[in-house]
């Protein structure tokens, strides 16, 4: 006997409806996206598209007519190509140009005379193709009747074609390619000796009882708050063709690459000892003392569980040494001489020589390492685990007077490198004369007097730092609350995580020029902005908007998720909640996020150096400028200027910080 089961008819898979607050999250998060598109996206398409667009000249898409000397009659059209094949006045070597080439045509008629009375006509053949006349434009297959002194005012405009043929100009030229080698050498070097001074002292400021820690943390972290090229102008100082310590090079230069290595471990010291110190404190106590009692000696304990324990530490700095060396611009400028690197090679081509076409090249192979570099410590982060439990036991190093005071050594010394390397800065910046004439003086400040923007490329500065603090932090927090505290949407979301982490990747010389070629074109709606302080600040809020998003992120997931289900059920909106909860609650991160931002805007260099115009001039960019005209010292204290700006920044927000955790805060000791 069988028993029939009743079953429930199909229906409409239910979903559940969007309240408001999730629409207004959603939307907030879309209109983040589309500004990262629009800021990030967008340029770098259109960077590839240039970097694959070669221009020529096609002489068989032009006509041209001649009259007599009367001026009426002319005879039958010819293509440039048919006149150029009789006389030979244009070589095959012209023909390839860039997307600004020029190419006069008098030169296909030997007899031309301005002051001849007889005429000419030209015409395109094709709808792409397009001549100059004098500064006007002409477009279609229409002839244009001339007479000669305004025919020779005549210049044909090239066409672009889709291919690889500049890839293969950049490789088949042996100065420009060797750039790529040259660039990975350095990076490789300096990251080696980066990463082995950086874990020696994080290794001392977490596994010793040496005295002045707080001190060393202090001085490690000068480097960040100066431009790169602020160590390069002191190594000559103390190094170059003048320097105090020339004979210490025994005959070797300055100019090139140990310069440049020497600058690198400077500049990028701070960066790697953040994150190997971060990976070296944390540590189970419990480790230690299961070696002890297996009776491992300490050599074998370092490299069996201190090492292991720190390897995605040392990993992560490893590849963003790597990344910044390869990248910056400032340093190889003023100290590489005539050692090309990938960076100072974009300089040149768009600067130097114009051709933006194949400095969109050397971007997109600048490009590739930090990309793969980036994705590659994202895919080894992902394999990290947990090192520290509910049943960890923090490590507490033993005192060790040998060891202890040998670390201190050690932390003394990379202490006096840093504060030697700014206190010639310093004297650079004070002195009349170096090294003929030191008497302390405050000329080098006239800055209005000198070539690099004058007193006003410092207050620009200062405004551009004080707006990317301010939008730069709206925005990203807002875009990482959105992101994170929004229910569903998983698609939208990961899209948007995309987004926020391809900045990262993306080095500030591509950002640039890529800006370059999105914002100044008349045909972009957002032409206007172009050359104004407004796109300093999307560039500069652009290049720095990971590291910032990751920090909000960071601080909004020790926040409990029930916070807005609480907020629903009493039906409160959520702008509520986010100002009154989640704001106090993040202000320690947010208070972080504005400085990191404002201290980056006054040091950048490479993704302004192609943007700035004679009225937004910086001073990281003044800095750049006065040395390319000789003048070092001023130079030097343009550079110092920035540091005390930031020291002065730095303690400002360590009052307001201070001030406002006390208010806000007090929740935290409870």
């Amino acid at each position: 006997m069988s028993v029939a089961t009743a079953t429930m008819p199909r229906g409409r898979t239910l979903r559940p409806q969007l309240s408001s607050d999730d629409m207004v999250k959603r939307g907030l998060m879309l209109v983040i996206s589309l500004y990262l598109i629009v800021a990030l996206a967008l340029p770098l398409y259109v960077l590839l598209s240039k970097s694959l667009s070669t221009y020529q000249f096609d002489l068989n898409i032009f006509e041209i007519q001649r009259s007599d000397e009367t001026g009426t009659n002319f005879s039958p059209a010819r293509t440039v190509a048919d006149l150029n094949a009789e006389v030979n006045a244009i070589t095959p070597d012209q023909l390839n140009t860039s997307s600004d080439g020029r190419l006069h045509v008098t030169g296909l008629f030997q007899d031309f005379s301005f002051r001849s009375p007889v005429k000419y006509r030209i015409r395109a053949t094709t709808d792409n193709a397009s001549f100059l006349v004098g500064s006007e434009l002409k477009r279609g297959k229409d002839w244009v009747e001339l007479d000669s002194n305004t025919f020779r005012r005549v210049v044909l405009r090239p066409v672009s074609t889709i291919g690889l043929d500049n890839f293969v100009s950049y490789f088949s030229t042996p100065a420009l390619a060797k750039s790529i080698g040259n660039s990975l050498l350095m990076g490789v070097i300096s990251t080696v000796l980066v990463i082995g001074i950086a874990f020696g002292l994080g290794y001392a400021l977490n596994r010793s009882r040496m005295p002045f820690k707080s001190v060393f943390r202090l001085i490690v972290t000068i480097p960040i708050l100066v431009p790169s090229l602020l160590p390069g102008i002191a190594l000559v100082y103390l190094f170059g063709n003048q320097g105090l310590l020339k004979n210490w090079m025994m005959g070797y230069s300055i100019y090139g690459p140990i310069g440049i290595v020497i600058g690198s471990v400077f500049f990028t010291l701070p960066h790697a000892l953040l994150i190997i110190s971060t990976a070296l404190s944390v540590a189970d106590a419990r480790h230690y003392e299961a070696a002890a009692s297996l009776r491992a000696s300490k050599w074998r304990t370092f490299w069996t569980v201190t090492v292991p324990g720190a390897r995605y530490g040392i990993i992560s700095a490893a590849f963003v040494v790597f990344t910044m060396v390869i990248t910056d611009f400032g340093l190889p400028k003023v100290i590489g001489g005539q050692y090309n690197m990938l960076a100072v090679d974009i300089y040149k081509q768009v600067i130097g020589q114009q051709n933006f076409e194949m400095g969109a090249v050397v971007s997109v192979l600048l490009l590739v390492p930090a990309v793969v570099a980036f994705f590659v410590d994202r895919a080894i982060q992902k394999k990290q685990v947990a090192l520290l439990s509910a049943r960890s036991v923090p490590y507490d190093p033993k005192p060790n007077p040998g060891f202890d005071w040998g670390c201190f050594a050690y932390c003394s010394l990379i202490a006096a490198f840093i504060l030697v390397m700014i206190g010639v800065c310093q004297l650079a910046a004070t002195v009349k004369f170096w090294p003929y004439d030191l008497t302390l003086s405050m000329r080098n400040f006239r800055f209005d007097l000198m070539d690099g923007g004058g007193w006003g490329a410092y207050h620009n500065s200062i405004k551009m730092a004080l707006l990317t603090a301010f939008f730069g932090t709206v925005i990203v927090f807002t875009g990482a609350y959105m992101v994170e505290k929004s229910d569903g949407f998983r698609i939208g979301r990961s899209m948007f995580q995309f987004l926020a982490m391809l900045p990262m990747a993306v080095p500030g010389m591509v950002l640039g020029l890529a800006y370059i070629f999105f914002f100044n074109n008349p045909a972009n709606p957002l032409n206007t902005i172009y050359g104004t302080m407004t796109i300093l600040v999307v560039c500069t809020v652009t290049h720095f908007y990971t590291v910032s998003h990751l920090t909000a992120l960071t601080a909004l997931k020790q926040m409990d998720r029930e916070f807005e289900p609480v907020a629903a059920s009493l039906k409160q909106p959520f702008h509520k909640l986010f100002f009154r909860v989640t704001v106090p609650v993040c202000l320690p991160a947010i208070l972080d996020i504005a400085i990191y931002l404002f201290v980056n805007a006054m040091t950048t260099v490479s993704a302004v150096v192609f943007l700035y115009s004679t009225q937004t001039q910086l001073a990281s960019v003044a800095v750049l400028n006065m040395d390319d005209a000789g003048d070092i010292a001023p130079a030097a204290a343009m550079g110092m200027m920035i540091f005390y700006t930031n020291v002065f920044a730095r303690l400002v927000h360590g009052v307001i910080s201070r001030f406002l955790l006390v208010r806000t805060q007090t929740w935290r000791k409870r």
